[in-house]
């Protein structure tokens, strides 16, 4: 079944709700800079390209889209102001990097979890977990983030709240060993999923370097692909600091895919078509709430029609 059809019930009604806070803050500005204006033309031009990069959706993502409406007026003559929410909805819906879902095949499908601390990690490790076990799924999570205690006592929590065995080691431990052993439960049990925890580190990139490389070749000598999934959270909140933390982490390992987490909780919620746009990594997931069902597979179409209702 795909993933897609795990998170079901009020899903377009949370989402503008999760969204509310972007979308109020960029279309009350935008609208009241416009009043009197008829037609697109350089001011309106300038004023958008400021909110746009207020609302960090980044400047290499907001030049390419003032590039483009400035091709479009150009070639036009005449663009009136009526039209520009429908052009603007396209050619950012143009910029996201699609997320192609891949069907899973090899069992167990081993998804390995990166993120800095505090964005909402483990959280949505176990939130996952749970979908994935409501869909007859058996699971198995791997504590490998053993630089801190919290991380596995709050992984351990989830487990033993969905009912779905945790592997860990301990603080310290070495990462590389508890996936190891993460993987030969998920083998021995017949687990459909493996999702592995993971530290995340930045004051010492080398180090993080060294340390999920060591856990891909790990993982990659039992089962070959693995990790088929390598996904990258991030907390919407930070803002350019998101883009940080994904070069890091893109120069780091093969990222897959990106969990956008702590939406609702911003008025700049262009940091996901940004960092989508920016870096070619599609986005699987969104967090628009502390709800387990406020993760949402990401819908790019949903997401910018509800960013444009008004």
């Amino acid at each position: 079944m795909s993933i897609s059809k795990f998170f079901t019930g009020n899903k377009q009604e949370s989402l503008a709700k999760g969204l509310a806070k972007t979308k109020h803050s960029f279309w009350d500005k935008f609208n009241k800079a416009l009043i009197g204006k008829s037609t697109i033309d350089e001011a309106v031009l300038d004023t958008l390209e400021e909110l746009l990069i207020a609302a960090d959706v980044g400047i290499d993502t907001t030049l390419k889209i003032i590039q483009r409406l400035e091709e479009r007026v150009s070639r036009d003559k005449y663009v009136h102001m009526a039209e520009i929410e429908g052009i603007l909805q396209a050619e950012i819906s143009n910029l996201f990097c699609p997320n192609l879902e891949q069907p899973i095949t090899t069992k167990p499908h081993v998804i390995l979890v990166v993120g800095v601390n505090g964005v909402g990690k483990t959280t949505t490790i176990g939130k996952l977990a749970s979908y994935y076990k409501q869909q007859g799924k058996r699971v198995i999570l791997g504590a490998a983030d053993t630089f801190r205690a919290a991380a596995t006592n709050q992984l351990q929590s989830w487990g033993d709240r969905v009912g779905i065995p945790v592997i860990a080691r301990g603080m310290h431990a070495d990462p590389a060993a508890v996936a190891y052993d993460t993987l030969q439960a998920g083998i021995h049990q017949k687990a459909d999923i493996v999702i592995i925890d993971t530290a995340g580190r930045l004051h010492n990139k080398i180090g993080l370097m060294h340390e999920l490389s060591k856990l891909r070749r790990t993982l990659g000598k039992h089962i070959i692909g693995a990790p088929q999934e390598v996904l990258l959270v991030l907390d919407a909140t930070t803002g350019q600091n998101a883009f940080a933390q994904t070069q890091a982490f893109m120069d780091a390992t093969k990222v897959t895919a990106l969990a956008i987490t702590k939406l609702d909780g911003t008025a700049k919620g262009g940091v996901v078509l940004g960092i989508s746009a920016q870096f070619q990594v599609p986005i699987k997931y969104i967090g628009i709430g502390e709800q387990i069902t406020d993760l949402q597979v990401f819908d790019q179409e949903a997401f910018v029609a509800t960013l444009f209702k008004q």
